[in-house]
């Protein structure tokens, strides 16, 4: 009976030690399936790639700057901002603009009435009169005294009331200039005051209507001001900025001020717009570096057109320092695909014959992305059409392609 027991367990011994030679060429078939699948060509005839649109470039290297990235804030174009008050004491009786509206300069933005202001006009017209006067009889009085038929002493008299009467004019009409009257407007007042007095009427054209007009063009970004105010003269009514053109306020550390110049080409980031560049220049540089913060303010103007920049938003100045240029390899971001959680690109092996080549990318630099590792210059890519040739890898991979 043993002698069965023992027959049996070699029988069973020899079955199962073939049977465990048999599967370990049956693994290694399976590593060299994997390996010839790892490296999978694509030969695409000259027909199908011009129906593809497919365009092979040769990899060349771009010239990049370093760069330095400064933490900042946005702010008002302090040379394109206007506060706006009233030039006199009065009350508002009309107003024509609010909130967002966008004006042109002269535009009038509010109407006060204002005693004071007609004081002024009829000031100024009091003293143009008497200068008139005067001045003719100044003109009476050189040639009376050519004619020895005036004494010097009238005559100086005459000439002293003329010159007062002209520097009265004079006062009374910038006075009339400080309410914002430019002269075609002091012409007009002049020109209505002296058709009244051709018609036999008093000269009553004073208007206490006083226009409030905008200094320059702009956004509303401030009021304070509903009809039947009182108000003062010192009293900010209005804001009004061109928000196409802001300021970026930057701190620059100690170490970077060597590489910062106006000339240095700078570019504006923001958070929320992570896909845009925003053109800058550099138009102030401080001289005093903060004791506490050891930075320098940086102030740089902003292109912002669209309005997608806001004053007070955080963003980061980028200049680039091109004393710390280098040779980067970079291709067009049209030349790389995802696959299988890779990138890659497809390289020419020969003629008709393309595969692809798993790369590492960096950072992107405008249409262009550089690629860290797994290209070299010379080398044949292409660089339109990948889109087709990923889709035929992966048909031909079965879903399960392998790139190297």
């Amino acid at each position: 009976m043993k002698k069965y027991v023992v027959l049996s367990s070699l029988l069973i011994f020899l079955f199962c030690g073939r049977g465990d030679k048999k599967a370990v060429p049956e693994e290694q078939d399976i590593g060299l399936e994997s390996e010839e699948h790892a490296h999978q060509e694509l030969r695409i005839s000259p027909e199908v790639q011009k129906q593809w649109g497919i365009t092979v470039s040769e990899v060349s290297e771009i010239r990049v700057s370093s760069k330095i990235t400064l933490p900042g804030v946005l702010d008002l174009n302090k040379n394109k901002t206007a506060y706006i008050s009233s030039f006199a004491e009065g009350k508002a009786v009309s107003l024509s603009v609010d909130l967002g509206d966008t004006v042109r300069k002269g535009k009038t933005l509010l109407i006060i009435n204002s005693p004071e202001f007609a004081q002024a006009q009829a000031a100024f017209l009091q003293a143009r009169a008497r200068f008139i006067l005067s001045q003719k009889e100044y003109e009476r009085a050189k040639m009376l005294l050519s004619e020895n038929a005036i004494e010097q002493k009238e005559y100086l008299r005459r000439e002293s009331e003329y010159q007062k009467a002209s520097t009265e004019v004079g006062v009374r009409g910038s006075n009339l200039h400080s309410f914002g009257l430019d002269h075609d407007q002091i012409d007009k007042l002049i020109e209505k005051c002296e058709s009244l007095n051709s018609k036999g009427y008093l000269c009553e054209v004073t208007d206490p209507h006083l226009s409030i007009l905008a200094p320059l063009d702009g956004k509303i970004i401030f009021r304070d001001i509903i009809v039947g105010d009182h108000i003062e003269p010192e009293k900010i009514l209005f804001t009004v900025s061109d928000l196409s053109i802001l300021w970026a306020i930057l701190d620059a550390y100690e170490k970077d001020l060597p590489f910062i110049r106006k000339q240095s080409k700078i570019s504006i980031k923001s958070s929320l717009y992570p896909e845009e560049n925003f053109a800058g220049r550099i138009t102030y540089i401080s001289d005093m570096i903060d004791e506490k913060l050891r930075t320098v303010k940086v102030r740089a103007e902003v292109i912002n057109k669209e309005h997608l920049l806001k004053p007070n938003m955080f963003i980061q100045g980028i200049i680039e320092n091109t004393a710390e240029a280098k040779e980067l390899i970079a291709v067009p971001e049209e030349a790389i695909q995802n696959m299988d959680g890779e990138k890659i690109v497809f390289i020419v092996e020969e003629e008709n014959v393309f595969a692809a080549r798993q790369v590492k990318l960096g950072e992107r630099i405008g249409s262009q992305r550089v690629i860290a590792q797994g290209l070299e210059k010379g080398e044949n890519i292409v660089i339109k059409g990948t889109f087709s040739l990923k889709a035929e890898l992966t048909k031909k991979s079965f879903g399960s392609a392998h790139v190297h």
